[in-house]
């Protein structure tokens, strides 16, 4: 009887199963569940925790200057701007005598002085992957190791994009780009900050916001950057969600894998493609000069690290008027071992008139997908771009 009750037992799952997933496939083609299925944007995991008061994760008193932004469509975000720990020491005594929580005036607070008055001051502005907050799980320790570059010159702005944390609105693919862009403006403008002096870097999700706010600046502006940086990048939206496993476990399209043509339609019906990899050509031909720097951990269960591949000969491609194969390129890239830690591939074109392009990447056989933020390789990467 026991061995009955088992058998319509794993009878009723195998059919009910797939049914439940089908389901979940068909509410998928509804853009807002779509969207609140890519973004997270609601799951976060420090919603009693008040992100006004920073020293929660470990910062100091005022170290970080929290402040809000309002975008050219009328969306409110909530950014943090994290000053070196040495920076800080020397001012500290100031520092504690300032308002804690939101200023009325963001641009005249004591941390934007520092910031904005110190010639030798340098920024990161870092964008974060999908859901929850600015706070969210390795994200202030990543703020930290962007840091670690220079204890008393690396400043770091990051920001929470909107319908993440206490920003306003809903996560659309262009909505992420106005943010990204209005960020980097305030550096710009209100901070006074020049573009050579500032490093981007994205991670996950962030890595395309990067990349499509790099390509406004310097397609649109002609403002080019000291340098840009992706951690744990993805080619293309439709291309990453025919193998993505949320948090490496529960997969979206990839059961579908003896069904191309359902795979194909449930691709076409993605609202927010987010085409890093055309983008970043675009940004390596629009370019008169660039450094940038590539970053993947081999077992990186979200994101595989083959997309950084794709990335790579996509940058280095377009360093070429006529294009080139991958083969050409494997022929003329310097491969570098790095032994236990992984590898790095560096590929460097020369322009007579305005100087050299630099594309580098580089595979840590560690580092998952969200703590490979607290590597030393991440705040050495940001030592480069800057040349410190």
């Amino acid at each position: 009887m026991a061995f009955a009750a088992n058998v319509k037992k794993l009878l009723f799952l195998t059919a009910v199963i797939p049914l439940l997933y089908v389901s979940f496939l068909l509410l998928l083609l509804n853009g807002t569940i779509q969207r609140h299925a890519l973004y997270a944007h609601k799951i976060n995991t420090a919603w009693w925790q008040d992100l006004n008061e920073p020293e929660q994760w470990g910062f100091l008193k005022n170290q970080v200057q929290a402040f809000n932004l309002t975008t050219p469509d009328g969306e409110v975000l909530y950014a943090w701007h994290i000053l070196p720990v040495s920076l800080y020491s020397k001012n500290q005594k100031a520092l504690l005598l300032e308002p804690s929580g939101l200023p009325k005036d963001a641009s005249n607070s004591r941390a934007s002085r520092l910031l904005r008055d110190d010639p030798e001051s340098r920024l990161v502005i870092s964008f974060h992957g999908n859901a929850g907050s600015l706070s969210q799980g390795w994200r202030t320790d990543t703020y930290r190791a962007l840091a670690a570059a220079a204890a008393d010159k690396v400043h770091v702005l990051t920001v929470d994009y909107r319908g993440f944390g206490y920003s306003t609105g809903s996560p659309t693919e262009a909505g992420l780009i106005i943010d990204g862009t209005t960020l980097v403006n305030w550096a710009l403008e209100v901070a006074n900050i020049p573009p050579e002096r500032i490093v981007i870097v994205g991670q996950s999700l962030g890595t395309a916001v990067a990349t499509a706010v790099a390509e406004h600046f310097v397609v649109q502006c002609h403002i080019e950057f000291a340098g840009i940086a992706l951690i744990a990048a993805f080619s293309d939206l439709s291309t990453l969600i025919l193998t993505y496993a949320a948090g490496g476990v529960v997969p979206f399209l990839s059961p579908l894998r003896m069904f191309p043509r359902a795979q194909q339609f449930l691709s076409s019906k993605i609202k927010d493609t987010w085409r890093t990899r055309d983008r970043l050509a675009n940004v390596v031909r629009h370019s008169r000069k660039l450094d940038l720097i590539m970053i993947h951990a081999k077992n990186d269960y979200d994101i595989p690290w083959s997309h950084s591949n794709t990335l790579f000969y996509a940058a280095a491609n377009a360093t070429s008027e006529k294009g080139m194969s991958s083969k050409q390129i494997d022929g003329a890239k310097q491969h570098i071992d790095l032994g236990a830690q992984g590898w790095t591939n560096v590929w460097s074109a020369a322009d007579n008139q305005y100087g050299l392009k630099r594309i580098q990447q580089t595979i840590l056989r560690r580092g998952g997908h969200n703590r490979i933020m607290t590597y030393d390789s991440v705040s050495k990467a940001v030592f480069e771009l800057f040349k410190l």
